[in-house]
């Protein structure tokens, strides 16, 4: 594959890691007791489903240029990506527990991604 695919692939992952985020961001601002505003909290959730819009239509280019069964395991790039995201974005704590599995997953990324 080329280097494109990967920073296609890196890209997709950016956007669906984004939208999660913001969608999360959204979800909190209506819990947590505060007086926030309706549109400060309509923003987040707008760029959650606006990155999540956007990484569907570049899944779907993806999977019209690779095989399925190549382009399906770089999706599991999302726990590591997430895990950042959430811990610097979100200030999630991130246990060494959680560490492990996202590493886990990552190896196992390499392990299909060198098989082509």
């Amino acid at each position: 594959m080329t280097s494109g695919f990967f920073v296609l692939v890196i890209l997709s992952q950016a956007l669906v890691v984004g939208g999660q985020i913001f969608l999360k961001h959204a979800l909190n601002s209506t819990v947590d007791g505060s007086e926030t505003s309706t549109w400060k909290r309509a923003a987040p959730f707008a760029y959650g489903l606006g990155l999540m819009t956007l990484w569907f239509f570049l899944w779907l280019e993806l999977l019209s240029r690779v095989e399925l069964s190549y382009l399906y395991p770089f999706d599991a790039l999302g726990p590591l990506f997430m895990a950042f995201g959430a811990s610097m974005m979100l200030k999630e704590k991130m246990t060494p527990r959680l560490w492990c599995g996202v590493l886990l997953i990552v190896v196992g990324l390499l392990i299909v991604g060198a098989s082509q």
